[in-house]
C-alpha cells in the first residue's frame, strides 16, 4: 500500500552458476565509475537486464547489485511491481522518487521539482496547485525524465534496481521505455529483472529498449544437479548423499527458489541427507509451492489462513493493522498470525521506510492468492476497497480493488471510480483513468450522471483511443436532459474526436447542428465558431464561399467582444487572408480578435483559431508578431504540461515563421524538433504532416533534394491526401520537390489539380499557396504563354492582398518565365517590393535572379550589386545552393567574391535604428537621405536590413520597434 523504496532481501547468500551475470554486473559499475570520475570513454549500455522465469534467482541478482554498487560507494534507489497492482499508475516510479521527497519538507520539493512541479505532482503522489487542468502523457514522461535526471546530478552516480517488471504498470513501463536510453549518457545505472513470457503486449516499446544496440538482456538459466547439491550440502553439511542430492535437483527441477527453501526446510527438520530421508524430503518440497504450499497454510490455523488471504488481496508492502481489519482479527491474532506466517516461511518484515510486512516471495503470493474462492476473493477485495479509503490511501488505491468486484448498481462506487479516473488524468495516465471510468460505466452510474461520466469517459480515451471516443460521445448526447453547458462540451470533444479521425465533414455537421439547437446565445456563438472551423479545414467542403459570406456577415453584426466573438473574429481574419482579401482588412480583424486575448490551452476550445490568428501575421509580412504570439502560445502549453500534438505543431510552426523569413537552419532544427515530438505521439498525424511538408520546403530551399526525397519516401509523403487542409499544402510541397529534381510533366499536372481545387474553394492568396508560381515555373520548357499567364494573374492576386514578399516572389517568377530583356524590370521591381519585406531569402533569390539578368545584358556593374547582395543573403540564410549560384553567376561575369560582411543578425546598428524611427514618423527616403547624408538608394537598403531584422514590414514597424533591441554601445 505505502509508495516506499523496495529494497532486496539483504540475507547474505552465495549465488551459483551465474558468473557470466555477475561479470557483467561489475563490468557495468565499473564504467558507471569511470563515468562518475569524468573518464571520457563511451559506455557500451546504461542498462543492465536480468530475465527468466520466476525462482531463477532474479531478485537474488538484485541483491548482488545494491550490495556491490554500495561497495563502490554509489548511490542506489530501488522499486519492485507488484502483481496485483498494475492498475496503480506510476507506483514504480512513486517507489523510486518518493523516498528521496520524503526527506524535503514542502518547500524543498517544490524548489527541487522546479516548473515540473504541477505537471509531475499527480504521477509522483502529490498535492497538485492546479487540479483544473490535466498534462498530457508526453509532458508527464518529459517531467519525470526531468526529475530523475535531477536526481541523478544530486546522488550521482546512481543504481536503480527495477524488479518484477513484467507486473509494472504500464505508465511506469511507458516511461521507463523512454528515458532508459539516455542511462549511457548519465552517471546511471537501470538494473533490471522481468519475466520475458510475462511481459504484456503494451510493453513492447520497452522489450525493445532492451533488446537493441547490444544491450541484449542475461535469461537466466536453471541450476545443474551439481549447483543443487552444493546449496543442500551448504545447508546439511558435506555428508549429504548423492542419490538424495539428484533427488532434490529432480523434485525442484533446478529452481533456485525452490532448492534454497527446500535446504532450509530440511536443516529446520535436522535431516541429514539420507536417501531413507527422501519421503521426509519430498514432502517438504511439495509445501514449497503449489497445493503443497496450501495444505501447509492450512495447517496453521483459520485466523491465519484469514490474515494471509487479506494480505495476499492487500499485497506488497501490507500493512499488519490494514491486513487485520480485513480479516476481521484483533491485533493480538495478527501478531500471532504474524509469527506463524513468518516461521514458516511465508512472510516477512519489508525492508525499507514503508515498513510493513511482504511475503517471502511473489510465487507464495500468487498461489496463496489464486487458492481464495472466488466467491471470498471478491468480498475481500470490496471490503479492502472500503478500508483503504477509510485509512487514508485514496481513491486510486480503492479503485484497483473495485475493479475486481461485480457491479451492483451502487453510486458510492461510481463516485470513487470518477474520482480516481480525475487523478489519474491529473498524473498524465489516461489509459489507467479509461479502465476505472468503463468500469463506472458498468457499475451503471444514476441515470442523470450517465451523460457526464459517458463525457468523462471520452475524455479519456481521445488521445489513446479516438474511435472509441467518438462512440462514447454519441452516446452522451443520446441521452435525455443533457444540461446544456455539458452538452456543449460533449459536442466540442466529438468534433475534435471526428477531425482526429480525419471525419472533417462530420464534424461540421454536427457542430452546425449543436448551433441551431442551442438556445443559450453564448452556446450557440460557441457552435457556430465551431462549425466555422471544421467546415474552413475540411479538403471537401461542398460550398466555401457562402461559409465565407455567413461568416462576414456574423463577424459585422459582433458588437460584443467576449471570448466566442474573438474567435468568430479570429476565424474571419483567417478566412480573409485565405482568400487574399487586402492585407489591412486581414489585420484589423486578427488584432481585433486578440484584444482579451486567445488562450492555447483551453480544454473546452481547441487552438486551432489562436494558431491560425498568430499565422495572419506571418502571411501579412509581420512574422515578429507571429512569433511572439507563438512563443507565449508555446510556453503555455509547456506550462500546462501539455507537450504532444499541441507543443509539436507549436514548434513546427514556429519554425515555418523562421523559414519565411529565410532562417534556413533554425527553422529546420525547429521543424526537426517538431517532428521529432509528433512521431513520439500517438495519433499526432496532422502534427507530423505539417512538419514533414515545411521540412521537405527547408531542405529544398538549402539545395538539399536528396535529402527532401529520402524524408517523402520514408514518411510515403505525396501518396496519401489527408482530408483536413494542411499547410502547406502537401500536393503543392511534393510538386515542389518533383520541380527540383526536373520532373516538369509530373509537377504540372499535380499543380493544375491543386489549382482547380483551391480556386473553387475561393482560395486566391498566393502567400497561403503559392501553386501558380511553381506550375509557371513547371509550363515554362514546354508552354512558356501559359507559364506567363499563371504567373501574371499570380502577380494581380499578390498585389490584391498586399504582402509585399507575396507581390515580390510573384514578380521574381514572372521575371524567370517571361526571360530576355523585358525580365530585367520584372526582377527589378521584384527586388524592390521583398526589400520592403522581412523575406530575406526571397530577397536573395531576387537580388540573384536580377543580376544574372543585368549579367547576361552586358550590365556587368550593376549585376554585381545585385550579386554581392545576394551572395551575402544567400549565406546568412543558409542557402548553399543558392550562394552557390550567386558565386557561378559572379565568375560568369568574371567577377571575384568579395569578403562577406557578417553583420548583427539579431539587433540593430544605430544607423538603422535610426533610419527606422525617421521612417516610423512618416519621413520620405529623400528626407531621412539627407539627413543621414546618404543616397535614398542607401536608405531603402537600409530600410531593407530593419525589415529583415525586426521580422516585419512598414506597417508593423513602430510596434516591433518598442521590443526590438537597441544598438549595444
Amino acid at each position: 500500500m505505502a509508495h516506499g523504496s523496495w529494497q532486496p532481501n539483504s540475507e547474505p547468500r552465495r549465488l551459483l552458476e551465474r558468473q557470466r551475470e555477475l561479470q557483467a554486473l561489475d563490468s557495468a559499475l565499473s564504467d558507471l565509475g569511470d563515468a562518475a570520475d569524468g573518464v571520457q570513454r563511451a559506455r557500451p549500455t546504461g542498462l543492465l537486464a536480468f530475465t527468466g522465469p520466476a525462482g531463477l534467482g532474479k531478485t537474488a541478482l538484485l541483491t548482488k547489485a545494491r550490495a556491490r554498487a554500495a561497495a563502490h560507494g554509489f548511490h542506489v534507489l530501488s522499486a519492485r511491481a507488484g502483481e496485483k497492482e498494475q492498475e496503480l499508475a506510476f507506483r514504480l516510479v512513486r517507489q523510486l522518487v518518493q523516498p528521496t521527497l520524503a526527506t524535503m519538507d514542502e518547500t524543498e520539493r517544490r524548489t527541487f521539482l522546479g516548473s515540473w512541479y504541477d505537471i509531475v505532482a499527480a504521477a509522483l503522489g502529490l498535492e497538485a496547485t492546479d487540479t483544473a487542468h490535466a498534462p498530457d502523457p508526453t509532458g508527464v514522461r518529459d517531467g519525470l525524465d526531468w526529475v530523475m535526471t535531477r536526481l541523478v546530478a544530486v546522488k550521482a552516480p546512481l543504481v536503480l534496481l527495477l524488479d518484477d517488471l513484467h507486473w509494472a504498470d504500464l505508465e511506469s513501463l511507458g516511461w521507463l521505455a523512454s528515458f532508459a536510453p539516455r542511462a549511457a549518457d548519465l552517471p546511471l545505472l537501470l538494473v533490471v529483472a522481468y519475466r520475458p513470457d510475462e511481459l504484456p503486449p503494451e510493453a513492447a516499446p520497452f522489450r525493445t529498449v532492451v533488446e537493441r544496440h547490444g544491450n541484449r538482456p542475461y535469461p537466466l538459466a536453471r541450476l545443474s544437479a551439481a549447483g543443487v547439491a552444493q546449496i543442500v550440502r551448504d545447508e546439511l553439511g558435506e555428508g549429504v548423499e548423492d542419490e538424495f542430492c539428484d533427488e532434490c535437483w529432480s523434485v525442484t527441477g533446478g529452481s533456485p527458489f525452490e532448492t534454497v527453501e527446500l535446504a532450509i526446510r530440511l536443516g529446520e527438520r535436522n535431516l541429514k541427507g539420507a536417501q531413507s530421508e527422501l519421503p521426509a524430503m519430498r514432502d517438504l518440497a511439495a509445501a514449497v509451492k503449489g497445493p503443497g504450499l496450501i495444505e501447509s497454510l492450512r495447517a496453521l490455523g483459520t485466523t491465519t489462513v484469514r490474515f494471509a488471504h487479506a494480505a495476499a488481496v492487500l499485497g506488497p508492502p501490507v500493512s499488519r493493522e490494514l491486513a487485520a481489519a480485513l480479516a476481521v482479527i484483533g491485533s493480538e491474532e495478527a501478531v500471532e498470525a504474524t509469527e506463524k506466517l513468518r516461521a514458516a516461511r511465508i512472510l516477512a518484515d519489508a525492508e525499507g521506510a514503508g515498513g510493513g510486512i511482504e511475503f517471502v516471495h511473489p510465487l507464495i503470493a500468487t498461489t496463496i492468492y489464486r487458492s481464495i474462492p472466488s466467491g471470498l476473493r471478491v468480498g475481500l477485495h470490496d471490503r479492502a476497497a472500503e478500508a483503504v479509503r477509510a485509512a487514508g490511501y485514496g481513491p486510486t488505491a480503492a479503485a484497483r480493488h473495485l475493479l475486481e468486484v461485480p457491479s451492483e448498481g451502487r453510486p458510492e462506487v461510481v463516485a470513487c471510480l470518477r474520482e480516481a479516473a480525475r487523478e489519474h488524468l491529473r498524473a498524465g495516465a489516461p489509459e489507467a483513468a479509461r479502465r476505472v471510468l468503463s468500469r463506472a460505466l458498468q457499475e451503471p452510474p444514476l441515470p442523470e450522471d450517465r451523460a457526464a461520466l459517458l463525457h468523462e469517459l471520452a475524455c479519456s480515451t481521445f488521445l489513446i483511443e479516438p474511435t472509441a471516443t467518438v462512440s462514447h460521445l454519441q452516446e452522451a448526447l443520446a441521452e435525455p436532459g443533457v444540461e446544456p453547458h455539458l452538452r456543449a462540451s460533449i459536442v466540442y470533444r466529438l468534433t475534435q474526436a471526428l477531425a482526429h479521425t480525419d471525419r472533417l465533414a462530420e464534424a461540421a455537421t454536427v457542430s452546425a447542428d449543436a448551433a441551431r439547437l442551442a438556445s443559450h446565445p453564448r452556446i450557440r456563438l460557441r457552435m457556430q465558431a465551431d462549425h466555422f472551423v471544421w467546415s474552413a479545414f475540411r479538403t471537401d467542403e461542398p460550398d466555401s464561399f457562402a461559409r465565407s459570406r455567413r461568416l462576414a456577415r456574423l463577424a459585422e453584426r459582433l458588437t460584443g467582444r467576449g471570448l466566442e466573438e474573438r474567435y468568430i473574429l479570429g476565424l474571419r481574419a483567417w478566412d480573409a487572408m485565405v482568400r487574399g482579401e487586402p492585407r489591412q482588412t486581414v489585420l484589423a480583424f486578427a488584432e481585433e480578435a486578440l484584444r482579451g486575448g486567445l488562450s492555447w490551452t483551453d480544454e473546452n476550445r481547441g487552438f486551432e483559431v489562436p494558431v491560425s490568428v498568430a499565422l495572419v501575421f506571418m502571411y501579412c509580412d509581420q512574422p515578429r508578431r507571429a512569433e511572439e504570439l507563438f512563443t507565449k502560445g508555446m510556453a503555455e502549453c509547456e506550462r500546462m504540461g501539455w507537450r504532444g500534438s499541441h507543443l509539436a505543431q507549436g514548434q513546427t510552426l514556429f519554425g515555418y515563421i523562421r523559414y519565411r523569413r529565410g532562417c534556413l537552419p533554425e527553422a529546420e532544427e525547429l521543424v526537426r524538433s517538431g517532428l521529432r515530438t509528433a512521431d513520439r505521439v500517438a495519433g499526432a498525424v496532422p502534427a507530423q504532416w505539417f512538419a514533414i511538408g515545411i521540412l521537405i520546403q527547408i531542405l529544398l530551399a538549402r539545395g538539399r533534394t536528396a535529402d527532401a526525397r529520402r524524408l517523402a519516401d520514408s514518411y510515403r509523403y505525396g501518396e496519401v491526401v489527408p482530408n483536413a487542409v494542411i499547410y502547406p499544402d502537401p500536393r503543392t510541397v511534393y510538386a515542389e520537390l518533383l520541380l527540383a529534381e526536373g520532373r516538369h510533366a509530373e509537377a504540372g499536372s499535380l499543380l493544375s489539380a491543386v489549382g482547380d481545387w483551391l480556386d473553387a474553394r475561393g482560395t486566391r492568396n498566393p502567400s497561403l499557396c503559392p501553386w501558380q508560381l511553381l506550375l509557371a515555373s513547371a509550363l515554362a520548357p514546354t508552354a512558356p504563354e501559359a507559364a506567363i499567364g499563371h504567373a501574371q494573374d499570380a502577380v494581380k492576386r499578390a498585389r490584391d492582398f498586399g504582402a509585399a514578399s507575396t507581390i515580390g516572389q510573384a514578380l521574381h517568377t514572372l521575371a524567370e518565365v517571361t526571360g530576355g530583356p523585358a525580365a530585367v524590370d520584372l526582377y527589378a521591381e521584384a527586388v524592390d517590393h521583398l526589400e520592403q519585406s522581412p523575406a530575406s531569402y526571397e530577397l536573395a533569390r531576387a537580388l540573384i535572379g536580377h543580376g544574372a539578368a543585368l549579367s547576361l545584358g552586358g550590365r556587368v556593374q550593376e549585376a554585381a550589386d545585385r550579386l554581392y547582395r545576394g551572395l551575402e543573403a544567400a549565406v546568412h540564410c543558409g542557402a548553399e545552393a543558392l550562394a552557390a549560384r550567386a558565386r557561378e553567376q559572379l565568375s560568369a561575369a568574371g567577377l571575384r567574391p568579395l569578403p562577406l560582411r557578417y553583420a548583427q543578425a539579431d539587433t540593430l546598428t544605430a544607423q538603422e535604428r535610426r533610419t527606422a524611427e525617421l521612417a516610423v514618423q512618416g519621413q520620405p527616403a529623400a528626407v531621412i537621405a539627407k539627413e543621414l547624408r546618404l543616397t535614398e538608394q542607401g536608405v531603402r537598403q537600409l530600410l531593407s536590413s530593419v525589415y529583415r531584422k525586426a521580422g516585419t514590414d512598414a506597417a508593423g514597424l513602430a510596434k516591433a520597434l518598442e521590443t526590438f533591441p537597441r544598438p549595444r554601445s
